[in-house]
């Protein structure tokens, strides 16, 4: 059975959000994601200061004590500015706390050692293959963006055009809207934050049955998908693997080994095969085939 759904917007003249006030509120979040490197600047006086800290710590403490807490004093600045990092991620699954942090920086110990290599098939699970072998996927033009981060994971730059990002949220609405009976748009069950696409009666379970969901602030989108077609999402370019997206018998992951991070659309092309790569994404969670389209602008 298929179904289908096509967003018609344009720049000029777009269409109501079918999330009204709410969405216009979220679109004002900002794409400035930055990841910062440790720097210190230190001018007369707080030179003055830590030389003569150091000086007493010579003077009144044992060697041993001075030396870890000397030692001590780059590590906690490494700490401080890993965690200010995390911090300006922005919102996501993982609550933006120090203990939050803390988890994170747990989980990053286990965290894939290369996102780039698509994972085993489960022959025991349906479906049993992909389908964007069907549509000939193209190479997506350019490096691939920046990324950083676990939960939140966030792409650094090239964040798409806000056109396409509306542009994704209508459609996704639409398909839900159009079948009702299938399909449901929510906030993300495991971003926390964000549109997502819901299955209502889903083979894969992730999470009560979301497909996808789309970020606010970068753009970018995550999903689960088929290892077949994981694999042609890595091959060409339109995405990674989630940092926790394995398996192990010992640890249990977050996330499912099928979660994927896929790149945000720049163009309206590119848009269309994001489009395909959702359509893979209900196949894979709902076994089932449907059509999304995007009009291109008009001049």
């Amino acid at each position: 059975m298929s179904v289908s759904v096509t967003s018609a917007e344009t720049l000029t003249a777009p269409s109501p959000d079918v999330h009204g006030e709410a969405e216009r509120e979220t679109l004002k979040l900002s794409c400035a994601l930055r990841q910062q490197p440790v720097s210190i600047t230190l001018d007369g006086t707080t030179i003055f200061l830590a030389a003569m800290a150091v000086v007493l710590l010579i003077h009144f403490v044992e060697p041993y004590h001075a030396e870890l807490l000397v030692s001590l004093v780059p590590v906690l600045l490494l700490i401080h500015n890993d965690y200010q990092n995390f911090l300006n991620l922005g919102p996501g699954g993982t609550p933006s706390t120090f203990q939050g942090y803390l988890r994170i920086t747990w989980f990053r110990l286990w965290s894939l050692r290369d996102p780039f290599v698509a994972p085993e098939p489960d022959a025991s699970h349906l479906p049993t293959s992909g389908i964007l072998s069907r549509c000939n996927l193209p190479y997506r033009a350019g490096p691939r963006p920046t990324v950083a981060g676990i939960a939140p994971q966030r792409q650094l730059d090239q964040h798409g055009s806000r056109y396409c990002y509306r542009t994704l949220r209508r459609s996704m609405a639409k398909l839900a809207d159009q079948n009702p009976t299938k399909f449901g748009t929510e906030k993300s069950c495991l971003e926390k934050h964000g549109l997502a696409l819901f299955a209502r009666h889903p083979l894969q379970t992730t999470c009560q049955g979301e497909i996808c969901h789309v970020h606010d602030s970068d753009h970018s989108m995550h999903m689960c998908l088929h290892p077949d077609d994981i694999k042609h999402v890595l091959d060409k370019g339109w995405g990674q693997r989630h940092p926790l997206a394995w398996r192990s018998r010992l640890l249990k992951s977050p996330v499912s080994a099928d979660f994927v991070m896929i790149y945000a659309p720049r163009d309206d092309q590119e848009l269309q095969v994001v489009y395909n790569i959702i359509e893979a994404a209900v196949w894979y969670t709902l076994a089932e085939d449907v059509e999304m389209g995007v009009y291109l602008k008009t001049t």
